[in-house]
């Protein structure tokens, strides 16, 4: 008989399932697969997200960067009642410019100076671009730009694109754009998983778990609620990116050439060859276009065509590029709401010859142009820019709560001491299903196909993952079988 039996005491019986231990929930294969990927994409690919972060947010401020640096240049001191013709403009930028062909107009409006850009062979894709008043057509200088960009803007957009390396360079920002959206989407699943999807409502994704005071997972409750409240921004920011990457970006070109879903051309052909220069009298200065010497005064007629037919706002007007040809008038409101219709004016008699309305292109071109406006930080002026420095200031933040789980959960018993966290076990994609495999397998190809650069470096963590689990089971210790203990021992 028991103590407690003589003490009358019964030992109580668990009444509930609750006050029996469970074992611990096994993760699933796509679960432990995903985290695995989020792991080694956080670490190895994260850098050059930061790079692009930092770079992408310096790009932000490159408005109000222009306006300091080159303020002499933009705009005028003074506006004025009324400017004067445009030919006496384009005729004080040749008297500064003599050399070189003009290539594009923006006649200047409020207090924005007329910019006249000149081309020439030995600045390759720059050009030269001098900004007149519009109300004196007195010279303010001129500046080397890069398809209207000025020094410091095509500087820090190169910075971006491409580090200042070049082709090399490019594959950076690529690599980064690629594995955004990845990164992104798994962060999602990976904290709805975590979370519970039964009572995963917007409160419990949107606000931190911080019921852990310190440590791991309150870090972990930062990182991921932050990532949730950016990921719509990152999706929008690596879709963008990928559209003028190299690769991808030939994949997503050639895609719109197979849908016909391009920017429509706008056709400059003449029935009948321009008046010449010496035979419209009126004594205007002659100014090399792109076709050759054109007379001043052109100008004046396909700008106010242009204005007849509809297009108002700031526009850039485009000397025909082989005589006999129609000249264009772009709007170039980049602001929402986008102004960019375009006509085809005839530069002898004003009439116009051709028209694209913006409302007539393409869908996947209209969404295309928008886009890069957007992630350039122009379609929606200042907000604009303060949305992307928070996405980028975000995702630095992000990534360094990342690093940081990495580092706090490292082994700290004196006998495993380490320097970061082990990463999630392998073995993930061995507990697939077959129709798992059958789908998945494809898809990725599929998209490693589209994205070439996320393609390979899937197939280099494939192979570096292998090698190493390779080498690990070779270097563990085989354990030896042990045998009982000897009765008495």
């Amino acid at each position: 008989m028991s103590l407690t039996e003589l003490s009358g005491t019964a030992t109580p019986e668990p009444s509930t399932p609750e006050k029996i231990a469970r074992p611990p929930r096994r993760a699933s294969p796509f679960g432990a697969l995903l985290l695995r990927l989020h792991f080694y994409a956080g670490i190895l690919v994260a850098p050059f997200l930061v790079t692009a972060a930092l770079t992408g947010l310096a790009f932000t401020i490159t408005p109000q960067l222009d306006q300091i640096l080159y303020g002499d240049q933009l705009t005028v001191a003074q506006a004025g009642d009324r400017p004067v013709s445009l030919a006496e403009q384009v005729g004080a930028a040749r008297n500064a410019h003599p050399e070189g062909s003009i290539t594009a107009v923006q006649p200047g409006d409020g207090d924005q100076t007329t910019r006249v850009t000149f081309s020439l062979p030995e600045l390759g894709e720059n050009q030269h671009t001098v900004y007149v008043n519009p109300y004196t057509a007195e010279s303010q200088g001129q500046l080397t730009t890069w398809f209207g960009s000025t020094p410091a803007t095509t500087w820090l957009d190169d910075l971006h694109r491409h580090l200042h390396l070049g082709t090399v360079g490019e594959h950076y920002s690529e690599l980064a754009a690629s594995w955004l959206w990845v990164m992104a989407l798994g962060g999602v699943i990976l904290w709805w998983r975590r979370r519970g999807a039964a009572r995963a409502t917007a409160r419990h994704l949107l606000v931190p778990d911080l019921s852990a005071g310190t440590g791991v997972r309150r870090t972990r409750g930062w990182h991921a609620t932050t990532g949730i409240w950016l990921t719509v921004g990152l999706l929008f920011l690596s879709a963008t990116g990928l559209t003028w990457s190299r690769y991808a970006g030939a994949n997503f070109s050639a895609g719109l050439d197979a849908l016909n879903a391009r920017t429509p051309e706008i056709s400059t052909s003449l029935l009948a060859d321009p008046v010449a220069p010496d035979e419209t009298g009126g004594g205007h200065h002659g100014a090399s276009g792109a076709g050759g010497v054109v007379e001043s005064a052109a100008f004046d007629r396909v700008v106010t065509a242009a204005r007849g037919a509809g297009l108002a706002g700031p526009v850039e007007i485009a000397p025909a590029a082989e005589p006999g040809s129609a000249w264009t008038v772009t709007q170039v409101d980049n602001t929402w709401p986008v102004a960019k219709d375009r006509v085809a004016v005839d530069p002898a008699g004003g009439t116009i010859t051709a028209r694209s309305d913006f409302a007539d292109w393409p869908l996947l071109a209209q969404l295309s142009g928008l886009g890069i406006q957007a992630h350039m930080g122009i379609l929606f002026g200042l907000i604009n820019q303060i949305l992307l420095a928070a996405l980028a200031l975000g995702l630095l933040c992000v990534i360094v709560w990342g690093y940081r789980m990495w580092w706090q959960r490292r082994p700290t018993r004196t006998d495993r001491r380490a320097l970061a966290g082990t990463p999630p076990a392998r073995g993930g994609v061995r507990g697939l299903p077959l129709w798992a495999l059958l789908i998945g397998v494809p898809v990725t190809v599929a998209i490693g196909w589209a994205l070439p650069l996320f393609g390979l470096t899937v197939l280099a963590f494939l192979v570096i993952d292998v090698l190493v689990g390779a080498v690990s089971r070779r270097r563990r210790p085989a354990q030896a079988p042990t045998s009982p203990a000897p009765v008495g021992s």
